[in-house]
């Protein structure tokens, strides 16, 4: 990984794209340290210090580096545009408009692109007016009764939902910007950005809790941990497929051999943003009924608030599993896999075209997600099992989400730079 970050900065193109990357990343991560509009910052880092950050919106803060909870111009950090892309993959199943754009090649996906950014404002209007109304009523930081905004009028308000939802715009465009003139996926990269950036202090606020001894195990396990996940997300199945002879006009085209990568890990990070998603819905209902009366909110309050219960990591898991299903079978069609194989001349040895294909397809594929979600599953669980075992919060430095999340975009990089480096240098190739 090192050598291949060398050689591109030996290469100047390459290294023109690293630097114009690296400067977005530093303007991204000065927005999300500039407070909005209106903003007690020193009552923020006052309730900040005094409570640990793993209420209802540890996840979302985890997509902001931090920024949520300080209430900055980039405070909904890249949570919207991700809440925003798997609405729409989800909406492409069941509108039958969308899912012919998506068959129209570039054309629609640029059309569906354009309606993911109008989503992504939607949500960051909606989500920006809930977070201002939580700091007017001085309920954002639970366990702090510290004012802060400096005036809790409406025209305040508005102005620092204007200030976000614009942030918010301004990180897509940042996004956009590293697509097309950096190295990768833009968004994954300042997804990446935001979760690394609160990863050092959290090591070190363990470090101070607990002592070397638990910080020392805690890095051995957590090499142990990105081991793991590099092995599972680098495992797939590749199906065989070969293609036969055919004249068109003239030419004969076909007869050369590929393959179908079936990733063991196919749906990636979405099932647990979805399964931790809905286990935030019982914490954020306890909070508006907090009546210990109510024998539901009772019930509630005690499995499915701390995250130390064996119940909520069962259902954690659970949940995790089903929508690895879930996910992979409406990001894979067996069915439509198997009609483009037919339609080209295509055909899995030893399996014949056609429906025999596709239910091939789906046993595969049934048979590897199985592995995929159980890894998931145990991944996720990481740190709700250090919850117990070492009492560390919720943030857990090495926790699933955010391992999953920085492994998987430094391999993704890795191999752009690596593919960048191979069109450029052809030395390999003439020898």
């Amino acid at each position: 990984m090192l050598g291949a970050f060398v050689n591109a900065f030996r290469t100047p193109d390459l290294r023109r794209k690293l630097l114009f990357v690296l400067g977005i990343i530093v303007i991204f991560r000065l927005g999300s340290q500039l407070p909005a509009p209106g903003v007690n910052v020193a009552n923020v880092q006052d309730c900040v210090a005094q409570v640990q950050n793993d209420g209802i919106y540890g996840l979302i803060n985890l997509f902001s580096g931090g920024a949520l909870l300080q209430l900055t111009v980039f405070a909904l950090g890249i949570m919207p545009y991700i809440t925003a892309s798997i609405i729409l993959q989800l909406l492409v199943v069941v509108i039958p408009r969308l899912e012919t754009l998506k068959k129209e090649g570039q054309a629609g996906q640029t059309k569906i692109t354009q309606y993911t950014r109008y989503l992504t404002l939607a949500l960051a209007i909606l989500q920006a007016t809930g977070i201002v109304a939580l700091a007017r009523a001085d309920q954002l930081i639970q366990g702090c009764a510290l004012p802060l905004l400096y005036d809790e009028g409406i025209a305040t308000m508005l102005i620092m939902v204007i200030t976000m939802t614009a942030g918010t715009a301004i990180i897509m465009w940042f996004g956009e910007l590293i697509t097309d003139r950096g190295i990768g996926n833009g968004m994954s990269i300042l997804i990446f950005t935001q979760v690394v950036a609160t990863f050092p202090a959290t090591l070190w606020a363990l470090r101070q809790d607990r002592g070397w001894a638990v910080f020392g195990m805690v890095i051995l396990i957590g090499f142990v941990i990105i081991a793991v996940v590099i092995f599972m997300e680098q495992g797939q199945r590749r199906i065989p497929v070969q293609y036969a002879r055919r004249m068109v006009g003239r030419k004969m085209y076909g007869g050369s051999s590929t393959y179908i990568p079936l990733k063991v890990n196919q749906a990636g990070i979405i099932p647990v943003i979805f399964a931790s998603s809905l286990l935030y819905l019982p914490a954020l209902a306890t909070q508006f009924d907090p009546n210990q009366d109510n024998p539901v909110s009772s019930f509630l309050g005690k499995y499915f608030t701390t995250g130390d219960h064996p119940l909520y990591m069962a259902v954690y898991f659970a949940m995790i599993v089903f929508f690895t299903y879930f996910y992979v079978s409406i990001t894979f069609n067996p069915t439509e896999v198997a009609d483009n194989m037919k339609k080209y001349g295509g055909f899995i040895p030893g399996i014949r075209a056609g429906k025999p294909t596709e239910e091939y397809l789906s046993y595969v594929l049934s048979r590897i997600t199985l592995p995929g979600a159980t890894y998931l599953g145990l991944i996720a669980l990481i740190p709700l099992i250090a919850l117990v075992l070492v009492d560390a919060n919720q943030n857990f430095p090495f926790g699933g989400t955010s391992i999953l999340i920085m492994v998987g975009v430094a391999l993704d990089t890795v191999k752009q730079i690596e593919s960048q480096l191979q069109q450029r240098n052809y030395e390999g190739f003439l020898r």
